[in-house]
């Protein structure tokens, strides 16, 4: 495999996750437009939130098997067109079953893209033998960061979804297409049917649950605490903490900067101190950020710890599909691909679990529940790996031989 084409992979994957950010936060930041425009009331809208997350769980479990057939870079190559024509979907229909349809089917593209583009992104990680993933995590912010700011664009000119959505997908739709050419499987591509993508053997044992469980549950963990900022950190600011609505839309931009800036350093950080040390300073940083919101006595020390917690929880994520990669080098396909579904699942009861404690106690007091629950990853850091890796086992290739 030349360089070039490394190069090349690494640069159209950055491609397809900056796309998947976009068109994720063009959706999720438009929530209350798409329940105007299809008439759902807000006791039916939750029925229709959660259905996503859990679709997305299914499509992740149908990659699993899908890839045992083809390539990931293949079914990355059609899957996220269809994820782009499900949002298009999405704003051009009128009536609820198009809005049903539509948003599960994006639910299933979505979880069947976020397992191959992270496929991709681990066998190219360890084609370069040093850490990259980080990186791709980060395209995947910053196309979070342009999704929101052209949803409020959309909604400060009172556009309709469909002018808003369409010109996003007419120039996206043919980028990602193009960049597909470029994918990249790397050395899963070269193991053969029975070693690569779908194998279950991984050092001669299988992918067992029990082995990846606590990957699973650190990715939940992280997720919990994701959900927590994007659902309530407006709410808790101007609710709790007094600020102004106009200052309480703050915290979720300075999330995602700082989940930008971390993302884009951390793989530097992986290199120099290890996975493991990485993990544990992102877990301490990320639940002490939830302290200060939790003991904040204003809107501003408030915001110290939504950004304490952007610069915490961005590392997890990214390294915990890196950890599910190294613990099962042969099968990393099929290991990444459920792990996934906890991402979902963390999205899935974070919001209701912090929404229903504030309610029936205090939103203070249910800033400490993903507080603790991240803070339960140090249990687990060792399943990040050796402490003096900083890739993979502690054999990252000379830099000689770096390629990008």
């Amino acid at each position: 495999m030349t360089d070039v084409r490394l190069r090349r992979g690494r640069a159209s994957l950055a491609l397809s996750f900056c796309a998947q950010g976009i068109a994720f936060a063009l959706l999720v930041t438009r929530i209350p437009a798409i329940q105007d425009q299809y008439g759902i009331s807000d006791g039916l809208l939750p029925a229709f939130l959660a259905g996503v997350p859990i679709l997305a769980g299914v499509g992740s479990v149908t990659t699993e098997h899908l890839v045992k057939r083809v390539p990931p870079s293949v079914a990355l190559r059609w899957v996220q067109p269809l994820v782009l024509l499900a949002l298009l979907g999405v704003a051009a229909g009128d009536r609820m079953w198009q809005a049903a349809v539509s948003l599960a089917a994006f639910g299933l593209a979505v979880g069947g893209l976020d397992a191959c583009m992270n496929m991709l992104g681990i066998s190219l990680q360890r084609a370069y033998g040093r850490s990259i993933i980080l990186g791709f995590h980060a395209a995947f912010s910053l196309g979070g960061i342009v999704g929101a700011s052209l949803a409020w664009v959309g909604a400060h000119w009172d556009l309709s979804l469909l002018v808003s959505y369409l010109p996003v997908v007419l120039v996206l739709l043919p980028l990602c297409l193009a960049g597909s050419r470029w994918y990249v499987d790397g050395e899963a591509a070269t193991a053969g049917p029975e070693t690569g993508s779908g194998s279950d053997a991984a050092g001669g044992r299988p992918v067992a649950f029990r082995l990846l469980l606590p990957l699973c549950l650190v990715m939940a963990f992280a997720y919990i605490g994701d959900s927590t900022v994007s659902n309530w950190s407006a709410k808790y600011l101007q609710d709790v903490l007094g600020s102004s609505e106009q200052l309480s839309t703050v915290p979720y931009n300075v999330y995602m900067v700082t989940t930008l800036l971390g993302r884009a350093a951390g793989d530097h950080g992986v290199r120099r101190f290890g996975a493991v040390a990485v993990v544990r300073g992102g877990a301490v940083l990320a639940s002490a950020g939830f302290a200060v919101v939790a003991v904040a006595p204003g809107p501003w020390v408030g915001m110290l710890g939504f950004t304490m917690l952007g610069f915490g929880l961005c590392v997890i994520v990214p390294q915990t599909y890196a950890a599910a990669g190294r613990l099962f080098p042969q099968a990393s396909d099929a290991a990444i691909a459920r792990l996934n579904v906890f991402n979902y699942v963390g999205y899935l009861f974070g919001s209701p679990l912090v929404g229903g404690i504030g309610g029936a106690w205090s939103y203070r007091g249910a800033m400490l529940i993903p507080m603790v629950l991240v803070l339960l990853t140090l249990v687990y850091a060792r399943s990040f790996g050796a402490e003096g890796a900083r890739y993979g086992g502690g054999h990252e290739r000379p830099h000689t031989v770096d390629v990008g």
